[in-house]
């Protein structure tokens, strides 16, 4: 997959072909037990709402290494996630899972297009990639530091340790070297550990409807130390995660 991955590199489309893949599963409690423990999320049966993302993983990685998806994936920017649940999904219910593309955009730093996991008619999760070809950085967005609830100390092998649950073993999570290559300083939490870990801190609080959107600000070095902040409202609740600046931003609401 990292080799199908790679030989994207030479991509240069312009328009989405890509077609829509899908099959049916079953979750493993010995999979669930090891994402809930790397995440933060206790057992029970109702799966944690971020989950089936990374059940879709594997078609999510077919669809965008196929040949109807236009953009290269090494450089490829998550901006944004969105899932809704209109109830759990449960650890002993077949999930039919089912990927596609849609909505290529332009935006001001290049091209934006989402990534869409439907499970089972009840979840669906969008994740909004950038491809930047130019363009200022930045959105001129003034942003106040919220008042921090908890202080949370990211380890280094966090990559490695959601990499090995997620399937998402990008070099740019697993070691220093291989972030360097594509021009970090140091090793970045994944973004999708870093949104389920704010979930889980909210854990018991969400509605069984419910709506969690994110967007992706700075990357999470790893290891770091960062504040959480939760604060509730009348449609749900604004939460982040801080250190020097955002690195994540997100709310909650029933959908």
């Amino acid at each position: 997959m990292l080799l199908r991955a790679a030989l994207t590199s030479f991509r240069r489309g312009e328009t989405l072909a890509a077609q829509p893949v899908s099959s049916t599963l079953d979750v493993s409690l010995q999979h669930l037990a090891a994402y809930s423990s790397v995440c933060g999320f206790g057992l029970r049966d109702a799966l944690p709402v971020t989950y089936p993302h990374v059940l879709g993983f594997p078609l999510q990685m077919k669809l965008m290494t196929g040949s109807g998806f236009p953009f290269p994936l090494p450089g490829l920017v998550h901006v944004a996630n969105r899932v809704t649940q209109s109830r759990p999904l449960t650890v002993d219910e077949p999930l039919e899972i089912t990927v596609s593309a849609r909505d290529l955009r332009p935006h001001p730093q290049g091209t934006q297009v989402d990534v869409v996991t439907s499970v089972s008619g009840v979840w669906e999760g969008v994740s909004t990639y950038l491809r930047r070809t130019g363009g200022a950085s930045g959105s001129g967005e003034e942003l106040q530091r919220p008042t921090g609830s908890a202080v949370w100390r990211v380890p280094a092998d966090i990559g490695r340790r959601y990499g090995a649950v997620s399937g998402d073993r990008n070099p740019i999570h697993l070691h220093p070297l291989g972030a360097k290559v594509f021009g970090f300083k140091r090793a970045i939490a994944h973004g999708m550990w870093t949104k389920a870990r704010c979930v889980a801190a909210l854990e018991g609080r969400l509605p069984e409807a419910v709506t969690v959107d994110v967007r992706f600000k700075k990357p999470l070095f790893i290891p770091g130390r960062v504040e959480f902040s939760a604060r509730e409202n009348t449609d749900g609740w604004e939460f982040a995660v801080w250190s020097k600046g955002p690195h994540l931003l997100g709310t909650t609401s029933t959908p």
